[in-house]
């Protein structure tokens, strides 16, 4: 499993679809956002969790198609379906990978991009715990979404379109954290949902990615 996960490491480096991308993405959609709304402060700051929320989501969006793309060209998942590790370990490995190379990247770096929306020093901390339990969600949903996509020409625009009703959730309750905590309000229930969201598909989701490949290798 290590040399699994090392492999995919490698593989995000070399293929353009790690953290390089994501960060990149992200910072375009907190540049962009002044010049769209205006320069206002107090606008800024009251808009930042939402956007910066979304800006991770869509950087998370943007690599999900190669989750297991590369390894269909080459042959490479016809083997690891065959190898001793269950598939279920698999995805789950593959879901690890593009956390770590694209999603924890995005939680890092989500303090400065705050810092350039101008968001309420008091919403550093609940942003950063937010992203830290939703990003792995997101990824966990992604694989599940190109396991379902896996081998189709073009299935871009198909992933995008199975995805993002599923991210709905995780984005409507870490916004909403983001923002309780940038107002001074409570952000336990918002916590609680985003923590259940997250261990859920972590619990139920490699099961179904594991399933929905087997299908797909016949």
């Amino acid at each position: 499993m290590i040399a699994l996960l090392i492999r995919d490491f490698r593989l995000a480096m070399r293929a353009g679809g790690g953290f390089g991308l994501g960060l990149a993405f992200f910072l375009i959609v907190v540049v962009l956002v002044p010049f769209g709304v205006g320069p206002q402060s107090s606008l800024l700051s009251t808009i930042a969790p939402g956007i910066l929320w979304l800006g991770a989501l869509l950087a998370c969006l943007l690599s999900l198609d190669r989750i297991f793309a590369l390894d269909w060209e080459d042959g490479s998942l016809d083997l690891l379906a065959t190898s001793p590790l269950p598939m279920e370990a698999i995805v789950s490995i593959k879901a690890l990978a593009h956390w770590v190379t694209t999603g924890l990247p995005l939680v890092l770096a989500a303090p400065v991009f705050a810092l350039l929306l101008n968001m309420p020093s008091e919403g550093y901390q609940p942003l950063i715990i937010s992203l830290v339990l939703g990003t792995p969600a997101l990824s966990v949903i992604g694989t599940f979404g190109a396991a379902l996509t896996v081998g189709l020409k073009r299935g871009g625009l198909l992933l995008s379109l199975l995805v993002l009703p599923l991210y709905v959730p995780t984005l409507i309750f870490g916004a909403e954290m983001a923002r309780r905590g940038a107002e001074g309000f409570d952000t336990t229930t918002p916590l609680l949902m985003l923590a259940g969201i997250t261990c859920g598909t972590i619990a139920l989701l490699p099961f179904a990615s594991a399933a929905v490949l087997r299908v797909n290798l016949r």
